[in-house]
């Protein structure tokens, strides 16, 4: 069994089930991200550390599924690409690929790791306390993990919009099928 047999529909040039629906799963938990941190910056109190908990939560929870997705994506190689595209934009989607990899297990272990260092617990959804990594307390330590957390965000804002771009280009402009290769409900262009 090849691992074109797993792809959507059986059709190699489409990204594996299991890659669709990771995909699909962590890019909706970025964007509540996104969010849940507006709302704790817009609010005071009690409201905006639950907003952060929430957060926190489901940044765990992405670093999981991210190291889930890398797994499968090395047990279901992706289908290349189309020929028609050119060597540097192949390069460029390699490049982006790696970086939202990268950005996805590096700011949740930021932020794992300043709420080690800060001595605050991770309360995974209630159910459970997240353990903390084995860090020493200290608040200055717990600054500069937050530093590099909020400078990964910063990154993760350019890679999202660049992927965004990259979508709509090959979408609207080159009217090739990049698009529907990741998108379950579209049938490839003939």
């Amino acid at each position: 069994m090849t691992s074109t047999t797993t792809k959507i529909a059986g059709r190699p040039d489409r990204y594996s089930t299991g890659s669709v629906l990771l995909h699909w799963l962590i890019a909706p938990l970025v964007l509540v991200q996104i969010l849940l941190v507006s709302a704790a910056d817009a609010t005071e109190g009690p409201q905006a550390g639950e907003y952060m908990g929430l957060h926190k939560a489901i940044g765990l929870s992405i670093l999981v599924l991210t190291l889930v997705r890398i797994g499968w994506r090395l047990a279901h190689p992706v289908a290349p690409l189309p020929a028609v595209i050119p060597a540097w934009q192949r390069w460029a989607a390699r490049i982006v690929h790696f970086l939202f990899y990268a950005i996805l297990i590096g700011m949740p272990l930021g932020g794992w790791a300043a709420s080690s260092a800060g001595g605050r617990d991770i309360d995974w959804f209630g159910l459970f306390n997240w353990p903390l990594l084995p860090l020493p307390l200290d608040r200055e330590l717990a600054g500069t993990f937050m530093d590099m957390h909020e400078a990964g965000a910063k990154l993760l804002y350019v890679l999202i919009g660049l992927h965004i771009l990259g979508a709509l280009k090959h979408a609207f402009t080159d009217g090739d099928n990049t698009l529907r290769r990741i998108l379950p409900f579209l049938p490839p262009k003939p």
